[in-house]
């Protein structure tokens, strides 16, 4: 039986960037999963990072994004010169744009939600979401532009995390599924498909898994369920669109190599992992509604990932309510990868100096009762 500080269950973008902070830190770390590394919900990520697209003023959830995008400006270039792995970022901004009238209303409700906030948002009329996309369609009746957002390459992000990590130190232990988790005061033993591995302590971050895997301790499974998202990658072949452009339909993120990434479906498919022609279809019609140019546009292929959802929305970040020296680090859904820098902060803290943050008690794995 090996022994290591602290185990990462999980090789997603959340589990490496937790392993990387805690690694960076001066922690023993081994991550540990049965797939290759980001080639679960991260796979068919476009990596967009726009917490004003949804804002609600109640939502604690507005809190986490914001303050994770502020980190990103600082979190990237480390990660790439630690890694030696080139992360592309940008922060072009979003444009979401509003088809019809009720997508209008809906914009000019944020718009005002995000005044209230001090927010900067620029609320569009239809020639000047023109003036500002102009692939956009002609029967566009409006648009928010939010100039703070952009996006990131998650697969490239992921690699560089696990690689940064393993700079510092950390183990990546590969094609090994984890099984069951045992943890008490003194240490904790993770039971894989191919043997046991003990720790001090577990960050529980298997994304969409969470409920296959055993916790001793927990009597019902973790309540986490994969959403389903098919991302398409299309070959551009005109002048690229400016930032990422949303609809309520869908999403587009223009690439310096003229891939224009298309997303994401929202389907209760299970464990299902399979491409469809219906998710690929209603994709391509979301996206020629606000930019008919993507009709011409050539086919790369398409991916699919599963989304970690929880049934309120919230990730479950904290420590177990039950099991000693578990920490949880899932359900972040459609928001890995924004919620990324801010998770692994917030886990290191709380696991190598015992600060928890406030922030936490709104995601703590207490109010499922694990």
């Amino acid at each position: 039986m090996a022994s290591s500080d602290i185990i990462v269950v999980g090789a997603g973008i959340v589990g490496a960037a937790v392993a990387y902070e805690l690694a960076r830190r001066g922690a023993a770390v081994r991550i540990v999963d049965e797939r290759p590394v980001g080639m679960g919900a991260t796979q068919a990520s476009a990596g967009v990072l726009a917490p004003y697209l949804e804002a609600r003023e109640d939502s604690p959830f507005l809190a986490l994004t914001v303050r994770s995008l502020d980190l990103f400006d600082e979190f990237i270039p480390r990660v790439s010169a630690e890694s030696g792995i080139p992360v592309p970022y940008k922060r072009t901004g979003t444009i979401d744009v509003a088809a019809s009238a009720d997508d209008m209303r809906a914009i000019e409700a944020n718009a005002a939600t995000l005044a209230r906030r001090g927010v900067r948002a620029a609320l569009l009329d239809a020639n000047g979401v023109r003036a500002e996309e102009p692939h956009v369609s002609a029967d566009a009746v409006g648009g928010l532009l939010i100039e703070t957002h952009g996006f990131v390459a998650a697969g490239e992000l992921t690699r560089a995390l696990v690689a940064a990590a393993r700079a510092h130190g950390a183990q990546l232990v590969e094609q090994s599924r984890v099984e069951r988790i045992a943890a008490t005061r003194d240490a904790a033993v993770v039971t894989t498909n191919r043997g046991s591995l003990s720790a001090g302590a577990v960050v529980f971050a298997p994304g969409s898994w969470a409920g296959q895997i055993a916790i001793d301790g927990v009597t019902a499974p973790i309540p986490v369920r994969p959403v389903r998202g098919q991302l398409m990658a299309l070959a551009w072949n005109a002048a690229p669109l400016r930032r990422v452009t949303w609809s309520s339909r869908c999403y587009m993120v223009p690439w310096d190599d003229g891939t224009l990434l298309l997303g994401a479906t929202v389907e209760e498919a299970g464990f299902d992992e399979r491409a469809t022609v219906a998710g690929v279809r209603d994709l391509l019609d979301a996206a020629c509604e606000i930019v008919p140019q993507a009709w011409s546009a050539g086919f790369r292929g398409a991916r699919v990932g599963l989304r970690p959802a929880t049934s309120d929305g919230l990730p479950i970040i904290g420590a177990s309510s039950v099991v000693p020296n578990l920490i949880y680090a899932t359900g972040h859904y459609r928001n890995g990868v924004l919620l990324a820098p801010l998770t692994a902060r917030l886990v290191a803290d709380a696991m190598l100096e015992s600060r928890v943050d406030p922030l936490l008690a709104a995601v703590s794995p207490s109010r499922f009762r694990v």
